[in-house]
C-alpha cells in the first residue's frame, strides 16, 4: 500500500508503520480495523479545535463556541478534508465495500481522517497532532464570521442571500443510504442566480441541509475574495 503521497499531504511520515495502516484498514477489511483509532481521533479532534476556537475567538460565548466546534468536526466537514488529501485511494476495504464505491463514501472517509489523528497521537504525541490539525482547519476557522457565530447555517444563508436580494436556495434530498437505524442522507443546496450547487452529509435531512448551506456560504465567500 502506497501512503508516501497521503503522509505529504498530512505532513507527518509515520515512524510506526503498522498505526498508518491501522488507520487506513475499514473494518469491512478485517478485524484489525481502524475502529479504535477513530475513537481516539474523534476525541483528540474535538479538544485541539475547541482549543484553536477558544484561542482564535476570545469574544465568543461557550454557546457559540460549542455551535462552531460542531461545524467543525462534522461528517461533512471531514469528508472536504479527507477528498482534499485524497485519503480514499489509500484506503483498505473489504471487496464489498470496493464495489460500492466505499473508497467514496462520505462517512468512511470521515472515519478515517479521524483515524489518522489518532495514530499520528500515538506515533507522536498530542503536540504533533494539534499542529496537524491546525494545519488541515486553519482555512476553515480563518473563515469563520464571528457576527454569524450564533446563527445556524441555513438562516445564515438566508440572510445573506436576502441582504444581495437574491432568491432563496432549494434543497434537493439526493439520496438516502443505509439501514432505517444508521442512515445516511444527502442534500443537494443549489442557488441558481450564484450558479452555486453544493452537497451535504448527515444523520437526518435537516443535518444535511445545515451542512450543505455551511458548504455554499463558504463558497460565496471565495466567490467575494
Amino acid at each position: 500500500m502506497q501512503t508516501e503521497r497521503l503522509e505529504h499531504a498530512l505532513g507527518h511520515a509515520f515512524s510506526r508503520r503498522d498505526l498508518v495502516r491501522q488507520a487506513l484498514t475499514h473494518r469491512s477489511h478485517g478485524a484489525e480495523n481502524n475502529e479504535r483509532l477513530e475513537f481516539l481521533g474523534d476525541s483528540i479532534l474535538n479538544c485541539v479545535i475547541a482549543m484553536l476556537l477558544f484561542e482564535r475567538f476570545p469574544e465568543l460565548r461557550e454557546g457559540d463556541l460549542s455551535r462552531q466546534r460542531a461545524g467543525l468536526v462534522r461528517q461533512e466537514t471531514l469528508f472536504q478534508i479527507a477528498q482534499r488529501l485524497a485519503l480514499g485511494d489509500c484506503l483498505r476495504l473489504g471487496e464489498g465495500e470496493l464495489k460500492s464505491g466505499g473508497h467514496r463514501r462520505p462517512s468512511i472517509l470521515a472515519d478515517g481522517l479521524e483515524a489518522l489523528i489518532g495514530a499520528v497521537y500515538l506515533d507522536a504525541g498530542f503536540a504533533r497532532a494539534h499542529e496537524i490539525i491546525r494545519h488541515l482547519y486553519q482555512p476553515l476557522i480563518d473563515a469563520i464570521d464571528p457576527g454569524n457565530a450564533a446563527k445556524d447555517p441555513k438562516t445564515a444563508l438566508q440572510e445573506i442571500l436576502q441582504a444581495r436580494h437574491l432568491a432563496l436556495p432549494h434543497y434537493v434530498l439526493s439520496a438516502a443510504r443505509g439501514e432505517a437505524h444508521a442512515q445516511e442522507f444527502e442534500v443537494e443546496c443549489k442557488i441558481a442566480t450564484l450558479n452555486i450547487s453544493t452537497f451535504g452529509f448527515g444523520a437526518n435531512r435537516r443535518s444535511a441541509e445545515q451542512a450543505a448551506a455551511q458548504r455554499a456560504i463558504e463558497l460565496i465567500g471565495d466567490k467575494t475574495k
